[in-house]
């Protein structure tokens, strides 16, 4: 017998799917994959879509890992739709080019960057300024605060726009930028939730926190919504030390520049400082912003000068 369903977490070499149609009168199984991953140097993925097999003896074991759309090292998470950049107004002051980063790493995934500007009641001119830069790069943009509730009914209703099945969310940001604060301020209920996982998984100091996957067919009150990452690697990101995306896949993840393509006086424009280029020439008229312009120099420079022996 075969089921197949999603990987909602791993510990210890023991996986939870969430499966498609129930066994047993079970939405969930819990189950080990086959050794062949292991010689094939295959890890399985919270994300994996993957098929399960019941031997002779009523116990099932993963056999397939399915093709995945995506995959990222850190944190360990397949197949993400979409992922929330969170960017603090205050304490701690946002670092736009970290931000920029991590755009990139989720434009060369095949990843929809949404922002979350947080804390916007502690300054909403700067929230708004902030906003402005990136719609005008036309990406989905919410301005919120979980201290007077701005924003929450409108992501909430993007998430049951955007969510089927198997979309998978996850929310990023820089440590304090109030990701938790405004993740339990969307849904009350994951606190405690969050809180007993922690305790059953022992997390200490010097414990690996997994990546696990919520659903949210509860959480919305709608079916097949998808699934919310609950991950602990989005706070750092350092261009110099893992290989994310190479120099030449730089300039598409910048989806504002896409436009100047082939527009440039020369054909191998950096896009940096040259005369005639289209792009410059769109930062001067303000038409891209001059924050995203210098995140992509100072990307550009980081990869420019790194060794393409360096991996991950």
């Amino acid at each position: 017998m075969i089921l197949t369903g999603i990987v909602t977490r791993g510990v210890g070499g023991l996986f939870t799917i969430s499966l498609d149609s129930e066994y047993n009168g079970k939405k969930t199984i819990d189950a080990r994959a086959k050794g062949a991953f292991k010689h094939d140097k295959k890890t399985l993925l919270a994300g994996d879509r993957v098929e399960v097999d019941i031997n002779e003896n009523g116990e099932p074991y993963i056999s397939k890992i399915c093709e995945r759309k995506s995959a990222l090292i850190r944190p360990p998470l397949a197949n993400l739709d979409v992922l929330f950049i969170v960017i603090s107004c205050v304490r701690p002051a946002p670092v736009l080019e970290t931000i920029d980063k991590l755009i990139c790493i989720a434009e060369t995934k095949h990843i929809e960057p949404v922002i979350v500007i947080t804390k916007a009641d502690l300054d909403d001119e700067f929230a708004q300024k902030c906003a402005n830069i990136y719609k005008k790069c036309g990406f989905e943009v919410f301005v919120t605060s979980s201290e007077d509730g701005r924003g929450r009914e409108e992501l909430l209703e993007y998430l049951r726009r955007t969510g089927k099945k198997d979309t998978i969310y996850a929310f990023s940001g820089a440590s304090g930028a109030g990701k938790s604060t405004f993740i339990n301020s969307l849904f009350p209920s994951l606190t405690l939730e969050t809180g007993e996982l922690s305790h059953k998984l022992e997390r200490g100091k010097n414990t690996t926190r997994t990546t696990e996957l919520f659903s949210l067919d509860d959480l919305l009150g709608k079916q097949d919504s998808g699934y919310l990452a609950d991950t602990p690697g989005f706070s750092l990101i350092d261009f110099e030390r893992f290989d994310f995306f190479e120099l030449e896949e730089l300039f598409a993840s910048f989806r504002e520049f896409r436009k100047s393509e082939g527009e440039c006086r020369y054909t191998k424009c950096s896009h940096t400082k040259e005369q005639g280029c289209d792009v410059l020439a769109r930062v001067e008229t303000g038409e891209i912003p001059k924050s995203r312009h210098n995140s992509y120099v100072s990307l550009y420079n980081t990869l420019k000068q790194k060794p393409k022996w360096k991996k991950q």
